[in-house]
């Protein structure tokens, strides 16, 4: 692992461990369903890097589960805090507004 890949590691890994305990401590103030949304996507993404991290190690292996020549596991981790992200949009346009 080269200096930029360990540096791009390390800032992923102390911005997402900042963003997920933000996010853990809102979820202790609201309930709001969007912002609950928001939060699950954060913390979906802060363990899309540790598990990215474990196989850049080669702790785990993340194409085990294949469809044809594509690897499942990378590409739902990869999208799964987007989905959350759009859902809590999807939420806060289709609300009403008291």
């Amino acid at each position: 692992m080269g200096t930029e890949q360990a540096i791009l590691m390390l800032s992923r890994f102390s911005l997402g461990a900042i963003a997920t305990f933000l996010a853990i401590l809102l979820w202790s103030k609201t309930r709001d369903t969007a912002w609950m949304l928001i939060v699950v996507g954060t913390i979906a993404y802060y363990g899309e890097i540790v598990f990215s991290a474990l196989e850049s190690f080669g702790v785990i292996r993340l194409d085990v589960l294949k469809i044809g020549d594509v690897a499942v596991f990378p590409i739902v981790l990869a999208n799964l805090p987007i989905f959350f992200f759009i859902l809590a949009f999807l939420v806060m346009v289709v609300r009403r507004v008291p």
